[in-house]
């Protein structure tokens, strides 16, 4: 049987993630489409009479908010390097950062990989080891979501007591599924774990095995990072996780500013416009469509109108993006200037 050349693997791949980036453009655009048609053309006045209204310096707030949330990040993920003696610039980590969320809106996890391709350019950090490090960020934040989403409903309960009550009935008809799967995943991760133990000695005599197993040591030692911080740094990874929260919700509650008719909501409304735009984010792509939407149900919650809730939900939607794309494309250039400089090194 003939093998698969590099080059076409490569074309499949590209093809790939260029369908993929299409469905979730698609599935973005239909919900701009779904929401439009719904709306009469007084309520389409509307939401433009709301954005014209809006006071933008407030957007511009959000946009603040959004680099302070990255910065943390980067502040955080410089600390996980500590244990494995790097030392990563803050303006690299920043930079790689900011650049992650703009690829992702293309193309779903493009970044995570490309931030460690960035970090092995600008601060020489085998990309394996990077990898470790943002599984082992991905993990954390999704135990932190956890605690955010508790929070949330917290603040919900009032506004939305049967909704939620109806949403969690449903849930817990799945839980024996969801329990099923979960045994299921710690079972094969168990024997792949022991197959890996039984068999690496004998396997190391192939060289590529050897390649396979040095990236695995890599990633395992970016992933126990986290379990070698010093006491300091532990406090500070937790105190930067919280700062990552808090900007994100911060946001919303700026936001809630820019319009008379929500400036008098709170935090406890700012919550609950993150975890709707949450959802959003994992629907379509970069939440095109999708996070607006969704802010606008959420803000009905609280008796806001259709126009004013999608109109909200659109600048909030939008003042994230830009300034994820004007800084990420800044720093592109930077980090492609470096790579251009190493060059020149090497070759002279």
């Amino acid at each position: 049987m003939a093998e698969t050349s590099p080059h076409t693997r490569t074309k499949k791949s590209l093809l790939g993630d260029i369908i993929k980036l299409i469905v979730f453009l698609g599935i973005g655009f239909f919900f701009i489409y779904w929401f439009l048609l719904k709306l009469d053309d007084e309520q389409k006045q509307a939401i433009w009479d709301s954005f014209t209204h809006a006071n933008y310096f407030w957007v511009a707030m959000v946009m603040v908010c959004v680099m302070l949330a990255h910065f943390a990040r980067a502040l955080r993920w410089q600390l996980l390097y500590e244990p494995m003696g790097y030392r990563p610039g803050l303006n690299n980590t920043f930079g790689a950062v900011v650049v992650t969320y703009m690829a992702n809106l293309a193309f779903p996890r493009l970044g995570e990989v490309l931030r460690c391709a960035l970090l092995r350019t600008s601060e020489d950090i085998p990309v394996q080891k990077s990898l470790g490090t943002v599984v082992t960020e991905r993990c954390f934040d999704i135990l932190a979501f956890g605690v955010v989403v508790l929070v949330g409903l917290l603040f919900m309960y009032g506004q939305a007591k049967e909704w939620l009550v109806d949403i969690l009935h449903q849930k817990s008809q799945s839980l024996p599924s969801l329990a099923l799967v979960a045994i299921l995943l710690v079972v094969g991760i168990t024997l792949l774990v022991v197959l890996y133990r039984l068999l690496r000695k004998k396997m190391l005599r192939f060289k590529p095995f050897r390649k396979i197993d040095n990236i695995i040591k890599g990633g395992l030692d970016g992933l126990r990072s986290i379990f070698h911080l010093s006491p300091r740094s532990m406090v500070l990874f937790i105190v930067y996780s919280i700062l990552i929260y808090f900007f994100y919700i911060a946001g919303g509650v700026v936001i809630l500013q820019a319009f008379p008719e929500t400036a008098g909501l709170g935090f406890g409304a700012a919550f609950v416009l993150y975890l709707f735009g949450s959802v959003g984010m994992t629907i379509s792509q970069g939440g095109l469509g999708a996070y607006p939407a969704l802010v606008m149900e959420a803000l009905a919650l609280y008796g806001i109108s259709q126009t004013v809730g999608l109109a909200a939900g659109w600048l909030l939607w939008a003042s994230q993006q830009v300034i994820v794309i004007v800084v990420g494309l800044a720093y592109l250039v930077y980090f492609s200037l470096i790579k251009a400089k190493n060059k020149r090194v090497m070759n002279t």
